[in-house]
């Protein structure tokens, strides 16, 4: 049995930062890829990132160059900083993970948490 669970999400101000932490179980050896996803009000699923034992990382056009993703094998962890944070950002941010490489498409990942809210007020 597989579980994500995120945490670090909040009211923050245009602006400003908030960190994000996703704690992976069960068969996690087997995730190549970790991502962050997010949905905002009346949005479809948008990609945000991605890291990728064997691709590196990866960002959606939206946030390259403010957030930044890592991972703790060790920890099975994986985090999300969010800089310079928009109204835009406002989503609930979900962490998911794939057996395969580095992909934006949803639909290559197998394993999702509930997802943490982020809200920016302007």
């Amino acid at each position: 049995q597989v579980q994500l669970v995120e945490s670090g999400g909040g009211l923050v101000q245009a602006g400003g930062s908030l960190g994000l932490s996703c704690a992976a179980s069960g068969r996690t050896f087997t995730f190549d890829t970790m991502g962050w996803f997010r949905q905002g009000p009346g949005k479809e699923r948008e990609f945000v990132a991605a890291i990728s034992r064997t691709d590196g990382d990866t960002y959606g056009d939206s946030v390259k160059g403010r957030f930044t993703i890592s991972r703790d094998s060790s920890k099975s962890m994986v985090y999300l900083q969010m800089n310079s944070l928009k109204p835009e950002d406002t989503a609930v941010y979900y962490c998911a993970a794939s057996l395969g490489g580095a992909t934006i498409d949803p639909r290559f990942y197998a394993y999702w948490g509930q997802g943490t809210q982020v809200t920016v007020s302007s």
